[in-house]
């Protein structure tokens, strides 16, 4: 039973748009292949995957194939989809006639309340308060035309790539060196604190995400994270995220964004392997996959779409989109089972499993998650993260369990 347009509270799961849950579920899954190197390494590796472990043959392979199809495409995707997650709760809100200001910044405030807890008590990666922060910028602008939006975002998005290049071109590259050739001995000071203890990881844990959250939020994540929320606003205003449009339009999405992105991504690997990996380039190569990143998601979007439109009652679509509608619980849920493996107060693998092994860890986090995510919405509306934030935003409880009279 679908919710009426007078009723208070958050949208009923018997209204969502099955292609928008299976693209958040495939984003989702996908941003595992590489967080899972930030759960299992030394911080640096995520820019220069030369500094530990073996980086040659089938590892070197597994580095690559992540690297071009999923290191920044993933996180890229569920922005856009985040983006327009604002123009769709909104657009909601409006139509039951709530506050719409009150109640978005409460959700927003919520998002970064559990995303200070999970930084700082599990994990330094985490993108939860950045997403809550620029949310709160970004519904300020929601009713400007999708093409306004599009541009604005784009422009946001150039700003710490323009920046990152005059730096490149004007300071000294010793400047960045502690992050991108930092001294062995940190690298193994990093591995001993992750192999102890919950209390001793804090001395990494904490530093680390104040600087994320401070210094490097202002600086680079706020600018790419608000752009591509932008970016996502203008997509769902067209259409595309809601499957709205053309076989055709998604077809030649999948084939100029496969075929742009990819020439920009493997470029960028060329020019930093004839460079040695060495400093002096570091922030020029970097620029090949932030932007190479957009195409390829656009790519996968097109397909996502396409398969859902093909096979919208199938067992894949059902999968993913079981995941995407239990998104925010499965964020939360791998970190607590990648910690589980690579910490000290788990099993204590970190720095100890080669990329190629940690395909393994990724393969058997999703073999939990999906089967997991299917289950649960068989008896539960929404997922537990889900359910408490929903709770915390509408400052009532909301039926977690299905009535199966309805």
């Amino acid at each position: 039973m679908g919710s009426k347009p007078n009723e208070a509270g958050p949208t009923d799961p018997a209204d969502r748009i099955v292609g928008l849950d299976a693209l958040r579920g495939f984003a989702l899954l996908g941003i595992l292949l590489i967080n899972v190197w930030v759960f299992s390494m030394p911080e640096s590796t995520l820019s220069n995957p030369t500094l530990y472990g073996d980086f040659t043959g089938a590892n070197y392979w597994a580095w690559f194939v992540s690297h071009v199809f999923a290191q920044q495409k993933f996180i890229t995707l569920f922005t856009i989809l985040f983006g327009g997650g604002v123009v769709l709760f909104t657009r909601n809100a409006e139509r039951r006639g709530d506050a719409v200001s009150e109640l978005f910044f409460r959700r927003s405030g919520w998002l970064v309340a559990f995303g200070l807890a999970h930084a700082y008590l599990l994990w330094y990666g985490d993108i939860l308060v950045a997403y809550g922060v620029c949310a709160f910028g970004v519904v300020a602008v929601r009713d400007l035309p999708a093409r306004t939006l599009a541009l604005a975002g784009i422009g946001l998005v150039a700003f710490p790539s323009v920046s990152e290049v005059l730096a490149g071109l004007t300071m000294d590259p010793s400047a960045i060196a502690g992050t991108w050739q930092p001294p062995e001995s940190a690298l193994l000071s990093e591995v001993r604190t992750y192999r102890s203890g919950w209390l001793e990881q804090m001395t990494h844990r904490v530093p680390t995400s104040v600087q994320r959250q401070t210094t490097g939020l202002i600086g680079y994540t706020a600018w790419r994270v608000g752009g591509t929320m932008l970016f996502g606003m203008a997509l769902f205003k067209w259409g595309v995220l809601t499957n709205e449009r053309s076989s055709r339009f998604y077809r030649r999405l999948i084939g100029v964004g496969a075929v742009a992105g990819l020439a920009v991504i493997l470029a960028g690997v060329w020019y930093i392997e004839a460079n040695d990996w060495g400093i002096g380039a570091a922030l020029f190569w970097r620029q090949f996959n932030y932007w190479g990143s957009f195409p390829l998601a656009g790519a996968y979007i097109g397909a996502v779409m396409l398969y859902c439109r093909r096979r919208p009652e199938g067992l894949v679509t059902g999968a993913l989109a079981a995941v995407g509608r239990t998104a925010f619980s499965n964020y939360i849920l791998q970190t607590v089972l990648a910690t589980s493996i690579f910490y000290g107060h788990g099993l204590g693998l970190f720095g100890q499993l080669n990329r190629l092994e940690l395909f393994g860890v990724v393969a058997a986090i999703w073999a939990v998650q999906v089967p997991l995510s299917v289950l649960w919405l068989r008896y539960f509306r929404f997922g537990p993260m889900e359910w408490l934030w929903r709770t915390l935003t509408y400052r009532s409880r909301q039926p977690l369990r299905i009535d199966r009279s309805e």
